[in-house]
């Protein structure tokens, strides 16, 4: 039985597909063009995109697009590179839009 418990975690919203725990939250802070974002340090199934420069809030980072990997639907982003010093925390992290998830076993 004590395999069987449960941890709070966050999914696709469109077809299920778990995506992160909420153990692997660092920050709540985040904004993306459609809403409140979290910032997360491990993801799971899900497919990294093409690689791109984007000048967002905190300067010019490098990003890809993430995609579940059930219905490839953008779920969010990862930071691969950032140029301010300040911002290379986020390098390697993932943000999921809220709107693109949905809680699991809360």
């Amino acid at each position: 039985m004590d395999e069987l418990v449960k941890h709070r975690s966050y999914s696709c919203y469109k077809c299920r597909r778990h995506v992160s725990f909420h153990d692997d939250i660092i920050s709540t802070n985040f904004q993306s063009k459609k809403g409140k974002a979290f910032l997360f340090a491990h993801v799971r199934n899900v497919v990294v995109g093409t690689n791109e420069e984007k000048r967002l809030t905190t300067g010019l980072h490098t990003i890809a697009d993430i995609y579940c990997v059930d219905c490839n639907e953008v779920l969010g982003w990862k930071y691969e590179k950032a140029v301010e010093p300040s911002q290379k925390y986020k390098e390697g992290k993932f943000v999921l839009e809220l709107c693109k998830i949905v809680k699991d076993n809360w």
